[in-house]
């Protein structure tokens, strides 16, 4: 298995994967720690992105992740939150013991922990579905929190607070209002056919598609 990694992790260095490659990769290997291991260990973005989707999400615990996390924040931050998005997705939310420490690390230590927690509860909200009876206590606590937390975790926030105010029309003004008083992603433009990030904005854009 080493000898499969390292040559998986020479051949990411000389011809860079692209994401649907990764995947393919990895349904071919299916479940395998060892290797995820040693591809992890290269430090190498492709390599670490397959480790992710081949982990076996029943030794994942607390202190794992936390390495994990730490190990991401030597990245670049489009490489660290789509590693982090992808452990999310692919790991974290395939386990109710994995759930229940996302749910527990709104006050981490580690802000990617952090994020992590907001953007699943903008994830809850996203899909459409019925969204959690938390809504009350998540948009007094990002009324609180939101202007002062770390950069790394404020993306997510204000994609919650996005959703919330999308699909639940009683906290829609106050979502707009937090996004009218910190003026977080007003002057960032969105690439052409994408929702800006500026909360107003957001939520009167997505909420006009869907008829709310």
């Amino acid at each position: 298995m080493a000898v499969n990694a390292v040559n998986l992790i020479a051949e990411f260095e000389i011809n860079p994967p692209k994401m649907g490659d990764i995947k393919k990769r990895a349904k071919e290997i299916r479940l395998d720690q060892d290797m995820a291991e040693a591809l992890w260990a290269s430090g190498q973005f492709h390599a670490r992105m397959l480790a992710v989707l081949i982990l076996d999400k029943k030794r994942l615990d607390e202190a794992s992740v936390e390495a994990l996390a730490k190990d991401m924040m030597t990245h670049p931050a489009s490489e660290r939150d789509h590693l982090s998005e992808w452990l999310m997705a692919n790991q974290l939310i395939k386990s109710k013991p994995l759930i229940g420490l996302l749910e527990s690390w709104e006050e981490h230590p580690l802000p990617l922990l952090r994020r992590l927690f907001w953007y699943h509860q903008a994830r809850l909200r996203w899909t459409g579905q019925p969204s959690p009876e938390n809504t009350s206590e998540l948009v007094a606590k990002l009324e609180k929190k939101f202007a002062t937390e770390d950069p790394v975790v404020q993306w997510t926030m204000n994609f919650c607070a996005a959703w919330i105010g999308v699909h639940q029309p009683e906290f829609r003004a106050r979502c707009v209002a937090l996004g009218e008083k910190t003026g977080l992603y007003k002057e960032l433009k969105a690439p052409k056919n994408c929702t800006p990030m500026y909360l107003p904005a957001f939520i009167e854009m997505e909420t006009a598609k869907r008829n709310l």
